[in-house]
């Protein structure tokens, strides 16, 4: 995940960074991986998956999570399993916080 992060520019390897910190605070025992070439937790299977992009930042919580916070997300760019969150705007790690909760019960049921 480091070698990964390492690859972009500062700008945003402080979002990466910040978001890898989230995700590992919200999910302590979950492990941090490379899949599909991309950073990913997993515990009890994959959790989330996060990747920078030239202007946003995906993150790919699963198309369960999407539903179950979509009001949330609503103010973002979405597809089935995943949102794009904007190199230039704040990312809601509050949001983020609280779909890794979410996804750690739905993997542990």
């Amino acid at each position: 995940m480091d070698e990964y992060i390492a690859t972009f520019p500062k700008n945003v390897q402080d979002i990466l960074k910040k978001l890898r910190y989230v995700i590992s605070e919200s999910a302590p025992k979950a492990e941090e991986t490379i899949n599909y070439g991309i950073p990913t937790f997993k515990l009890n299977g994959n959790l989330v998956h996060f990747a920078a992009f030239k202007n946003h930042i995906g993150f790919y919580p699963t198309p369960s999570a999407i539903i179950a916070f979509k009001k949330e997300l609503s103010p973002y760019k979405q597809a089935k399993g995943s949102v794009q969150f904007p190199i230039d705007k704040e990312i809601p790690f509050d949001v983020v916080k609280k779909i890794v909760k979410y996804r750690l019960k739905e993997n542990s049921s």
